[in-house]
């Protein structure tokens, strides 16, 4: 689509009169290309705030059904898609929302074996998901092939956010922070618990810093760990450095 046509100036019309954005601005959103490991609580306001933003090409990778239990935070989910593929109701949610941007879906997990590919034509990779193998996968491919990635993690009232820029060779990364991989346990809802709003609030953010680095604006949230809690609304930023002979090290 022409970009000086009417609808289009219009659908983007409320971001592109922000001086921060522009027309040019707008454009660099319509070129990225951004991927999402996970279709949950995180991946669903990530998926739908880019998705109206006009990001060109979003890749969503999920292997999970919709649940009853999904519905108290995995807001672009309804009671009519219970158990249905989640990738296969956000593209349709997605599309309806706006016809303008791609979106690629992956029914299955992400592992060593399929990562290479799945993430070789995204500039940014966003983890969504719920375990730290997966989020400890992303940060080691980010390295090697010198990705943008945004991790977020969500328990209870806490949420998380780290963001790395691997084309920066200085950059720390996940393991300078977790210098021993955590437990699964303070990730899991079904245990501990997680009120929608916090999804959402964190999944929001992580939109927002991906957006931010799309856009090329000079204050994102980089070697830095942002913390939550949406019970007090305290937030912190924590910063730090790479470590010697951490996996990022040799990059």
């Amino acid at each position: 689509m022409k970009k000086n046509n009417k609808n289009y100036l219009e659908r983007y019309s409320r971001q592109i009169v922000l001086k921060n954005i522009g027309m040019a601005g707008q454009k660099k959103i319509n070129i990225s290309k951004v991927f999402i490991v996970g279709a949950g609580g995180l991946g669903c306001p990530i998926a739908d705030l880019l998705c109206r933003a006009g990001v060109g090409e979003i890749g969503i990778i999920d292997h999970d059904k919709v649940t009853l239990s999904n519905l108290n935070r995995q807001m672009l989910f309804t009671s009519s898609d219970i158990n249905k593929y989640k990738v296969e109701v956000l593209k349709k949610k997605l599309l309806k929302i706006n016809p303008l941007v791609k979106v690629n879906t992956f029914k299955k997990k992400i592992d060593y074996k399929n990562i290479n590919d799945l993430i070789s034509r995204y500039q940014i990779i966003v983890d969504a998901s719920d375990n730290f193998k997966t989020k400890f996968l992303l940060n080691e491919k980010s390295i090697k092939f010198k990705k943008k990635l945004i991790v977020g993690a969500i328990s209870r009232f806490d949420g998380h956010i780290f963001v790395f820029n691997f084309k920066n060779s200085n950059n720390a990364c996940l393991k300078c922070f977790y210098q021993e991989k955590p437990s699964d346990e303070i990730l899991n809802c079904d245990q501990e618990g997680i009120l929608g709003t916090t999804a959402g609030i964190v999944g929001s953010l992580q939109a927002n810093e991906i957006l931010k680095m799309i856009l090329e604006i000079k204050n994102v949230l980089d070697n830095s760990l942002l913390i939550i809690n949406t019970l007090n609304l305290k937030v912190r930023i924590v910063k730090f450095k790479k470590i010697k002979r951490c996996i990022c090290d040799s990059h």
